[in-house]
C-alpha cells in the first residue's frame, strides 16, 4: 500500500508491543538518494525519552526501515532501541 508522507504526520506511533512513543511531527530525507531515513516523533508526555536519540526540539528520531505497519497508528519494531 502506498501512502503520502504528509497522510502520516500526526498519526500516533507505537512500538510492535503496545507502548505509545508519540505522533509523527516530520521526516528527514536523503537530498541524493531520496530515501526517507528518521522519521521525528514528538513524544507522548508520559514516555520516558531516556533510551532514545533526540534531535534539537526534543523529537524521537527513529529509523524509517522500523517502520513495520500503517493503519490507524504507526507500528514501529525497536527491538535494538
Amino acid at each position: 500500500m502506498k501512502k503520502f508522507i504528509t497522510e502520516l504526520r500526526g498519526k500516533t506511533v507505537m512500538t510492535n508491543d503496545g507502548q505509545i512513543l508519540g505522533v509523527v511531527d516530520n521526516f528527514v530525507v536523503d537530498s541524493l538518494s531520496g530515501e526517507i531515513e528518521h522519521m521525528l516523533v514528538v513524544p507522548a508526555e508520559e514516555l520516558d525519552t531516556r533510551g532514545f536519540k533526540l534531535d534539537n526540539q526534543n523529537r524521537i528520531i527513529l529509523p524509517f526501515k522500523s517502520m513495520r505497519a500503517v493503519k490507524d497508528v504507526i507500528v514501529m519494531d525497536l527491538g535494538g532501541q
